[in-house]
């Protein structure tokens, strides 16, 4: 394999999309690398929504089916068979729905991540269940138990199921023998998730990693709290497992520290963040024997990075403790290639009824105008291909 030409292959980054998948990528990236266009299009969107007006055919067309699998589990999956099948790619179904506050809502993201570890179970096109903390609970609960602030006689019942919750489906995780990955969020919640989801390790990653956590590196501190947690983990006899991502909340993070007169815990630029990514990416593949990891990125340069640093550690290229993922509709050219040279490459896969996604689709678009280079990338390979089927 030529080091760094890898992902420039876009023929067989872009096997499964038909013509008119191909030219619709297109035609959305070339929307989306318009900011003035981005923000319009949300503000209508948002409207037309909440008016219910009949545009949810639209989206369902255009954007959400080229970034989400589908409304539920069963209609993802020709999505999912498709990929393994043809590109052998894996799928992490991910219920993105956001922002709910009510307990029975709590509740039924429960039943749903549970139903997903029973659907998977049987499937190996689809090797993860995952959820976001605040799915199973609510967000000011976590903030409070994060800060110390005593919980009200309310909250302590709400925090004990939100206890209960967790180990409902880290215990339903472990019998299914499916690794459970848990998102990150904002970091004046994240202490509380942290704590938690190391209490579930202890418990339920006894003979290999079925429960991961998330650091995203964007924070400079989260590269020492796992060095924190490996000794922790050698000395209550656990494994850890370990999503690595780079963040997702980076404006929030900003201004509210700017705004309550704290130092920001986002590392000082994007270069800082890289080398912390790296830094980290390095050691947990130097320490595979006490961590398991989910390394999740669109970078080209992590993943060739990715790729070296195992082969000096001579681990296998399909070693069940390497994963590489993407988000669906977005970076193939990295999800394709990787799985095409042997490496275990999933890709998140967004569902949920379409107007509880937009919340998420709006986050996609607007992180894709925001990230440099990132949609000039997808369109410029997008063109490629195009022109390679033409010819």
């Amino acid at each position: 394999m030529k080091e760094h030409t890898l992902f420039d292959n876009t023929e067989t980054a872009f096997a499964l999309k038909s013509d008119s998948e191909l030219e619709r990528a297109y035609f959305l990236f070339k929307m989306i690398a318009n900011e003035p266009l981005v923000r319009i299009g949300t503000a209508v969107t948002n409207f037309a929504l909440k008016a219910h007006l009949p545009v949810q055919g639209l989206i369902r067309a255009t954007v959400f089916d080229h970034f989400c699998g589908g409304v539920d589990e069963e209609d993802c999956l020709p999505v999912v068979e498709k990929m393994y099948a043809k590109g052998r790619v894996s799928s992490v179904l991910d219920y993105s729905v956001e922002g709910k506050e009510e307990e029975e809502q709590f509740d039924h993201v429960l039943d749903k991540t549970m139903e997903i570890l029973d659907f998977v179970d049987q499937k190996e096109a689809i090797p993860f269940g995952v959820f976001k903390p605040t799915g199973l609970g609510r967000f000011l609960v976590w903030q409070k138990k994060t800060e110390g602030t005593p919980l009200t006689v309310q909250e302590e019942k709400e925090w004990s199921r939100i206890e209960e919750r967790f180990d409902k489906v880290c215990r339903k995780a472990y019998e299914c023998d499916v690794p459970l990955l848990i998102d990150g969020e904002e970091s004046w919640m994240q202490d509380a998730a942290d704590e938690l989801v190391a209490k579930m390790m202890a418990k339920y990653n006894k003979e290999k990693a079925i429960v991961y956590n998330t650091l995203q590196l964007y924070r400079h501190d989260r590269f020492e709290y796992l060095k924190k947690l490996q000794e922790e983990a050698k000395k209550g006899g656990f494994k850890i497992g370990m999503k690595i991502v780079r963040g997702a909340y980076m404006e929030k993070e900003n201004d509210r520290a700017q705004e309550k007169g704290y130092p920001t815990p986002i590392c000082e630029n994007k270069a800082a963040t890289d080398l912390n990514f790296n830094t980290t990416l390095e050691y947990i593949l130097q320490n595979l024997e006490d961590i398991s990891v989910f390394i999740g990125t669109h970078n080209e340069e992590s993943c060739y990075q990715a790729i070296e640093l195992m082969r000096k550690q001579q681990v296998i290229k399909s070693d069940p403790r390497v994963w590489l993922g993407q988000l669906y509709g977005m970076s193939d050219h990295i999800s394709f290639n990787l799985a095409a040279e042997g490496y275990n490459v999933a890709k998140y896969l967004p569902f949920g009824p379409v107007k509880d996604v937009m919340p998420y689709l709006i986050r996609r678009a607007e992180e894709n105008t925001s990230v440099a280079g990132q949609t000039t990338r997808e369109l410029d390979l997008l063109s490629k291909e195009r022109k390679r089927r033409k010819l």
